[in-house]
């Protein structure tokens, strides 16, 4: 059985149109499943990034930081001779 779907509209640029339209041509694929896999992959991307911030967030709440100039300091050792330890 396949799994229920509905249609998205979405107006995009020309160019962006085109090269939608090359990639399935390309793969031999239909315009939807380009636009389907492209759709799945920046959602994912995004989920990821969201987690990512809140794991973050949990770790400050948490007081575990680091303090800005430490890493500022370390930043600017890179390229040096005397790099400087990541700071933890």
């Amino acid at each position: 059985m396949a799994a229920a779907t509905r249609v998205l509209t979405a107006h995009v640029p020309l160019p962006l149109a085109d090269k939608v339209d090359q990639m399935a041509s390309r793969l031999e694929r239909s315009r939807s499943w380009i636009m389907n896999q492209a759709l799945s992959a920046w959602i994912a991307q995004e989920e990821e990034r969201d987690r990512l911030t809140q794991e973050a967030l949990a770790d400050v709440d948490a007081g575990r930081v680091i303090d800005h100039q430490a890493v500022q300091a370390w930043a600017e050792s890179l390229g040096n001779d005397q790099l400087l330890p990541v700071p933890r």
